[in-house]
């Protein structure tokens, strides 16, 4: 078998599945022969239908797990997968044209690669009118969408999902590919769609990444430690001043600003300082040159999200958040 379409399942009915599985049994100039689903179900009480998953043309396979999170679900899926190639997808979305499969197979020729990422689409709705809007995702490293893998380049390189993590997960298992892979892809051409669904709390909770931010920390926090572990200090490097500045340029914009994020904010910066002092060393001992590429190009990404000017030095604000509890931690606020 060629490509296996790994799936965690909970909660999700067959008509939220549904779609997947038509959006692949749709794909044309495919052998059905050379592709699979593996769909792994994480301890939910919601069992997919025989009638769903016995009604395509390739083969489904479908395994009831205790619940252990979606890194355990996904890392389920891979431990059974047998074809040369794996691609993980959400329950709930679709590949986004009928030539998906085809653009895949299409990179897989010739000396294929170790991990493909292309660019993915998003389905969103407008503010104001509530109309479907459809952006692209460019060279993302955050979300699984739109990621291919080699089965063996995985295995190899004892390539697994961090358990530990259930919420931004994705960068961890991506980045730590992408940082061991000799072969690695770009595609240009989107085949993956991450839907909109109304249920889903990350799209629609204007709170969510405030909420989960910790949980972004956390993620980093494992993959700094797993690259160091390897021997990849550089890619290291460049993990931990990517989130460095990420959360200093993200506590200058309003949405963290804002007296009805304190809470979320205090808790955040605890969370960082944390980081920040069990890496210290990794983040000084990166050329400065470099440092500055990345502080410049964070900067400018949170410029386009909305930060006006920073409210206090990037020093001062280190010194800040790692200053023992309950010392100079005053934050300013707006009302």
């Amino acid at each position: 078998m060629k490509l296996q379409i790994l799936v965690p399942q909970y909660n999700e009915t067959d008509a939220v599945v549904k779609p997947l599985l038509d959006s692949v049994a749709m794909q044309q100039n495919v052998d059905f022969g050379e592709v699979g689903v593996i769909i792994c179900n994480d301890g939910s009480d919601v069992h997919l239908s025989d009638k769903l998953l016995q009604s395509y043309p390739f083969e489904v396979q479908y395994h009831l797990l205790p619940h252990g999170g979606v890194s355990a679900a996904r890392q389920a899926c891979l431990d059974r997968a047998e074809a040369e190639y794996v691609m993980f997808c959400d329950a709930d979305d679709m590949f986004f044209n009928l030539c998906g499969l085809w653009i895949i197979f299409r990179e897989m020729r010739g000396a294929g690669f170790d991990t493909l990422t292309s660019v993915f689409v998003e389905e969103t709705r407008s503010p104001e009118s509530g109309e479907p809007i459809y952006l692209n995702h460019d060279m993302d490293s955050t979300f699984v969408h739109g990621k291919v893998h080699r089965r063996q380049f995985l295995t190899e390189n004892n390539i697994r999902w961090n358990a530990a993590l259930t919420v931004h997960e994705d960068s961890y298992f991506n980045i730590l590919c992408r940082s061991l892979s000799e072969n690695a892809k770009y595609c240009p051409t989107p085949f993956y769609l991450w839907r909109w669904r109304d249920e889903s709390v990350c799209r629609h909770d204007p709170q969510y990444i405030l909420k989960t931010y910790g949980d972004m920390l956390r993620s980093s926090d494992a993959l700094t430690g797993e690259l160091l572990r390897r021997g990849k200090r550089g890619a290291a490097q460049s993990v931990c001043a990517g989130m460095v500045f990420d959360a200093y340029y993200s506590m200058n914009t309003e949405r963290w600003l804002s007296r009805g994020s304190r809470k979320y904010r205090e808790a955040t910066e605890r969370r960082f300082g944390d980081y920040y002092k069990k890496y210290r060393d990794v983040f000084e001992s990166m050329d400065a040159a470099e440092r500055s590429a990345v502080s410049a190009a964070v900067r400018s990404r949170k410029v386009a999200e909305g930060m006006d000017m920073e409210r206090v030095t990037f020093d001062d604000w280190i010194r800040r958040v790692t200053a023992p509890r309950g010392a100079g931690r005053r934050v300013c606020c707006r009302k």
